[in-house]
């Protein structure tokens, strides 16, 4: 008997929750919403995106591995321009680096940008052997710089020290940019592209190798960890040499940013490579270049939201109007540049504004002349400072 009654009064309630459910559903139906935005509530159902729209939205980004500039900057392009409602979701995927994101942007089907350093098409040139991979490339936008950074015993005095000498440089961190400039420089120099960071640097402590050549942004925390209570090792100088300014920028290093490679007070000049977002040179029109497209819209549009914190303060060395000599725009960009009046429509525009800027600059400063390599450089990186602030 006590069975049957607790079955029946089961049996009961549950009928009164289904029915008093029925009521609530009919006259306060729940909102359904896809998820989350902004003012939604905790209680609301979340639907599942449309798939069709999902993938259309969806774009993918290969940058580097973790901890690196480039992974971060790639994680910032996510939390800014992802967008539910206007079906733009950027995905990351950590990459190898810049000389294998190349290959992956040409070949994987997954990927539709990624990271590649401006002298990597050189690279591939000497080192591949082909004459202009940056031809089936197109760039969307300057990113940041990345420093070389070359560390040694204190016997290697300049770059031009390491003639006949042994470097190590893994493959996408540093190799691709040290080839470029040493070859530039006919500097002959024999090559360790296997041995990773960390045992690279304990190879220069051991008198294994005679330098450790990365490119990448400053601050670069491996470097800036070395214990160099000896300081048997230093960063080397790279001049702003004539052979080296159509590719790279003149930048230095200081003692604030690595105390223990540089004594007290030090300042050396080195150079440094444009980090661009690139894509695949896809037809006009096609699924792939309107994917692109949609990004590239919804990124320049918001390009200004990047250079404020808490995002990646190598942000402020971006540019979506900077022209690359040897690399062509992506259409879409252009055309959104053409459309709101910002510039960079060719290449000698852009020189012509740059080089009406510099005069400027120069002028308020009594048109020096007879400037020395390591002047001039000073006087370059005060420039960009100062068109910053304009």
């Amino acid at each position: 008997m006590k069975s049957f009654t607790y079955a029946a009064m089961a049996c009961a309630i549950m009928t009164i929750a289904a029915g008093s459910a029925l009521t609530q559903t009919a006259s306060t139906p729940a909102r359904t919403v896809s998820p989350p935005g902004i003012g939604e509530s905790a209680d609301d159902i979340w639907t599942i995106p449309n798939k069709e729209r999902i993938n259309e939205g969806t774009v993918t980004v290969t940058a580097a591995p973790a901890g690196g500039a480039t992974a971060l900057f790639a994680s910032d392009l996510a939390r800014v321009l992802d967008d539910e409602q206007n079906t733009l979701r950027v995905l990351p995927v950590l990459g190898k680096g810049p000389v294998r994101n190349v290959i992956d942007i040409l070949y994987l089907k997954a990927i539709d940008m990624g990271a590649v350093v401006a002298d990597v098409p050189e690279f591939y040139r000497l080192q591949y052997n082909i004459p202009d991979i940056a031809s089936r490339l197109r760039y969307i936008a300057k990113l940041y710089n990345n420093e070389l950074h070359v560390i040694s015993p204190t016997s290697i005095k300049s770059i031009f020290d390491l003639e006949g000498k042994r470097v190590v440089a893994q493959t996408d961190v540093g190799f691709y940019s040290a080839k470029v400039i040493l070859t530039r420089l006919g500097i002959h120099a024999t090559y360790d592209y296997k041995t990773d960071d960390h045992r690279a640097i304990q190879k220069i402590i051991d008198g294994d190798a005679d330098a450790y050549i990365t490119s990448t942004g400053k601050i670069f925390q491996l470097a800036r960890n070395i214990k160099n209570e000896d300081r048997k090792l230093h960063l080397v100088p790279i001049p702003y040499d004539p052979r080296l300014r159509d590719m790279y920028l003149p930048t230095t290093l200081s003692s604030d940013d690595y105390p223990n490679l540089l004594s007290p007070g030090e300042t050396i000049d080195t150079v440094a490579a444009s980090v661009l977002l690139a894509s695949y040179n896809w037809p006009e029109n096609t699924e792939r270049y309107n994917r692109v497209a949609r990004f590239v819209n919804a990124f320049f549009a918001r390009i200004d939201e990047f250079h404020r914190p808490p995002r990646h303060p190598k942000w402020s060395e971006s540019s979506i109007t900077i022209t690359v000599p040897g690399w062509t725009r992506f259409k879409a960009a252009q055309d959104w540049l053409d459309r709101n009046g910002a510039g960079g429509t060719t290449a000698q525009a852009s020189d012509q504004a740059s080089s009406v800027e510099f005069k400027e600059f120069m002028a308020q400063r009594g048109g020096r002349r007879n400037l020395s390599d390591a002047e001039l450089a000073k006087l370059y990186n005060e420039f960009i400072a100062w068109s910053r602030k304009r």
